[in-house]
């Protein structure tokens, strides 16, 4: 992980618009007719039929996609009681989570009021305005009377996620951990070190799961919490073993099989964990630094299981697995309360996820190989982008059977559909691919360093700890150009491929790609010559292994770099051609659109090619491919150009490749319309799914139809990613801005792991 700096926090909550959150429009307000029904006279319409039912309030306004994350700030994070105020940032934070995974809309809440009675009052006084409500950063015990109060007072769901988000992550983990282990639950004995609010959550789901009451050791700072102890406070005597042998967390420990630590760093020592009952189970969740360093821990013996609530090490226990799809469920059932079966089926349905098989994206996040159910995969990763569909229904199930629900759900096919279409996927996307670049930088060359935004965003890729950049250009000219936009050039490698010095590598490089390229007319002199041109030598860099990536297009015309990435690097073994994906992220849900970067007149075997390609690269991101080759004509309507070249490759792909889902040709109004196609063509093979994935019949109308979506605001993009090249060589273009080039790093780095770990395969 990047160091994060003071100054770049405080920059990072400052610039632009103050803060983190905004609320924004979800109806037209263009004209006087749109405001007289965004507000007086129209809006007293749905005023009186909320008047009239309030659950038309659901209907209506924004209560039922709306949660309010309310605090006192009592309790914030590991600082303490800093106040209400202190405590919004962090409230903030949980919004913007809330809305990236799960498209929950929030509003943060900071009240001032330390006594519970008032609290309470307060919370329920605002509650109307809500969908539900997400408790955070209370301190206990007041924590547990707010809650308990709230929940038995109001009929929608509340949640103290310091309490239970913990315990439901947690949960799902030990029952991995148990299964792993060869253990049964209801015989595992175990020891619980803090007694606070997550501690005491954490114990009693645990006891839900099956864990026996007289298996719990609770030990606060004080000792072991014991029934004999005076003036026990009600969270705490509910826990109290009536064992008079033990007083200390290390004679507690002796023959344990679960360790669960809620409490301060390195109390836990190595011969505690020896002390415990073979195979054992050490939840060390203090941060952020655990009661006992992973190194020492798993030094302590060979059979253990451990994890932390950090991300560096194996098995993190996140909250983020859980409250987003936990509140989605509950808000989408409007269930009046989140009860104990709602969390029970949450654990059960996180618990299933991680022994299902892991998407290459996740996969790929952290490390080369390939991860599966076992000891250090005991819980989903936090970016796993199955969470959302895993969770939620689970919940909502839940809380339909245990009868707590007022809005069934009754086509559960649908209900998946609508939750993978709910939010945008780019920013989620985006983050799985940073994670996985941070857990492996590669060597990145940036072809134009001498170009003020390339130069920013390799610096940047830097900061991120996305990749080690090499610049190409001369080195002097770079400097000016870095002092004056204000980059520190610490750390990147800068390469002048017209220096005398490089005239061996340029001999090197030149000699590799004639023997590549000698049957194709390639000499010497000429490959020679072509390495003092930056797109030549960078792709030699990749293709002789001293570089992972390449990145060009700033100055570049893309037709030549594309001959010379043919030339240089190749097409992989397979196909006849490459091509170029970019992902919209819109409103409606994610699609990804090809070929918008390389084929300009594509051949019926082209499009074929750029067909498969999209769809091994949609599966690579953990998506199922659904995919619309389109053109300005239906299923033959036109047997002329390239309506008739579309109709020729859907004819192949449906012979040759039945596993691919795909149909056309068509227009994108029925592509898009699922009824209106099905309806129209009843034949289609896309019956009742929902197109994802477009191809277009030229290069034409594919770079024309991402770029009118990008300018008139309807969507946000990833993009382009090369599809097809034996390595990983990427092109950007002249209006990239440098967020653009991160991006583009971001995922020729993953391309680059990708590649690497086929090689190994």
């Amino acid at each position: 992980m990047s160091k994060v700096l003071k100054e770049d926090a405080l920059k990072y909550h400052s610039e632009g618009k103050a803060g983190k959150i905004e609320v924004i429009p979800t109806k037209p307000y263009s004209t006087q007719h749109d405001l007289s029904l965004a507000y007086t006279p129209g809006v007293a319409e749905p005023c009186l039929e909320i008047e009239k039912d309030p659950d038309k309030a659901y209907e209506y306004t924004a209560k039922g996609n709306l949660v309010a994350v309310i605090s006192n700030g009592t309790a914030v994070l590991g600082l303490g009681d800093i106040g209400a105020l202190a405590g919004k940032p962090v409230m903030e934070g949980k919004g913007l989570l809330f809305k990236i995974f799960a498209g929950i809309d929030v509003f943060d809440i900071e009240i001032n009021e330390k006594d519970p009675d008032k609290f309470i009052e307060a919370v329920k006084a605002i509650s109307p305005t809500f969908g539900g409500i997400n408790l955070e950063d209370i301190k206990a015990p007041e924590c547990f009377e707010i809650e308990t109060r709230l929940k038995e007072e109001l009929d929608i769901p509340v949640m103290h996620d310091d309490q239970h988000g913990t315990a439901i992550i947690s949960g799902a983990g030990l029952l991995n951990a148990l299964e792993i282990q060869g253990k049964k639950i209801e015989e595992a004995r175990l020891v619980v070190n803090g007694a606070g609010a997550a501690a005491i959550s954490c114990t009693k789901l645990y006891m839900g799961l099956g864990i026996k009451r007289e298996n719990i050791v609770m030990v606060d700072s004080k000792g072991v919490i014991r029934s004999d102890r005076p003036n026990l406070p009600p969270s705490k005597q509910q826990f109290a073993t009536d064992r008079t042998d033990i007083h200390t967390l290390e004679e507690a420990m002796r023959g344990a099989d679960i360790f669960l630590g809620l409490s301060v760093a390195d109390v836990l020592t190595t011969e505690m964990v020896q002390s415990m009952n073979e195979r054992p189970i050490v939840f060390a969740l203090a941060n952020p630094n655990p009661e006992i360093s992973y190194d020492k821990a798993m030094a302590s013996r060979d059979d253990l299981i451990f994890a932390t609530g950090r991300s560096d090490y194996p098995n993190q226990i996140n909250n983020v697995l859980g409250f987003p799809y936990i509140f989605r469920g509950a808000l989408d059932v409007r269930a009046t309360t989140i009860n104990e079966e709602m969390k029970r089926a949450a654990t059960y349905a996180i618990a299933q996820l991680t022994k299902e098989p892991v998407p290459d994206v996740v996969n790929s996040a952290y490390g080369l190989k390939r991860i599966s159910f076992g000891p250090e995969y005991i819980i989903p990763k936090a970016l796993d982008p199955r969470l959302l569909t895993a969770v939620a229904p689970a919940v909502a199930r839940a809380a339909m059977e245990s009868g707590v629900a007022q809005h069934p759900i009754t086509d559960w096919d649908a209900y998946n559909d609508r939750l993978k279409k709910l939010m945008g996927y780019d920013n989620k996307m985006l983050r799985e691919f940073t994670e996985m670049a941070r857990k492996d930088p590669k060597r990145v060359v940036f072809a134009e360093a001498n170009h003020a935004n390339m130069l920013q965003a390799a610096a940047t890729a830097l900061r991120d700890g996305i990749c080690k950049p090499i610049l190409l250009g001369n080195d002097e000219l770079i400097g000016k150009l870095a002092a004056s936009i204000g980059v520190d050039l610490t750390g990147m490698q800068i390469i002048n491929l017209r220096h005398p010095d490089e005239e061996d590598r340029r001999c090197r490089y030149a000699k590799l790609l004639t023997e590549k390229r000698q049957r194709e007319g390639m000499t010497y002199p000429e490959a020679h010559e072509k390495m003092f041109d930056r797109n030549y030598f960078g792709m030699m860099m990749v293709e002789a292994g001293e570089a992972d990536a390449f990145i060009t297009g700033t100055y570049s015309k893309y037709a030549e770099t594309i001959q010379i990435a043919k030339e240089v690097i190749g097409i992989r073994p397979g196909y006849k051609h490459f091509g170029a994906m970019h992902i919209m992220n819109t409103k409606r849900g994610t699609y990804f659109i090809a070929d918008t970067l390389i084929n300009r007149k594509p051949t019926t075997e082209t499009l074929v090619d750029i067909a498969k390609l999209a769809y091994d690269s949609v599966r690579f991101f953990a998506q199922d491919p659904v995919i619309a080759m389109v053109s300005y004509s239906n299923f033959g309507s036109d047997n002329l150009g390239s309506p008739q070249r579309v109709h020729e490759a859907i004819e192949i792909l449906h012979q040759q490749y039945p596993e691919i889902v795909i149909d056309g040709e068509m227009q994108m109004n029925f592509a898009l319309n699922n009824k209106l196609r099905d309806k129209t063509y009843p034949f289609n093979k896309l019956k009742g799914r929902e197109v994802n994935t477009i191809v277009f019949p030229n290069l034409s109308s594919a770079n024309s139809a991402y770029k009118l979506m990008l300018e008139m605001g309807v969507a946000e993009t990833i993009g382009p990613i090369q599809m097809g090249l034996n390595k990983p060589i990427h092109f950007t273009d002249i209006a990239s801005s440098s967020r653009d080039i991160v991006n583009l790093t971001t995922v020729a780095v993953l391309d680059a792991i990708v590649q690497e770990r086929r090689n190994k395969q």
